[in-house]
């Protein structure tokens, strides 16, 4: 059986913490920011871990992190 294939795109999004978790930023910071309150923008920079829900979805398109 051949080596599986990393999904590019989802290895640049994703990054495996120590502990094994998957971090990944927030969505909805890249434009239409004049609408957002300071807080929300503040907020949405902090990076978080991705839901248990979709763990073993995207720990299968990056086998290798």
């Amino acid at each position: 059986m051949p080596k599986m294939k990393t999904k590019r795109g989802v290895a640049k999004r994703f990054k495996v913490t120590a502990t094994g978790k998957i971090k990944r930023s927030k969505a909805f910071t890249s434009h239409i920011l004049t609408s957002k309150s300071p807080k929300r923008k503040r907020n949405l920079r902090q990076s978080t871990t991705v839901s248990k829900g979709d763990y073993e979805r995207i720990k299968k398109l990056i086998p290798y992190l």
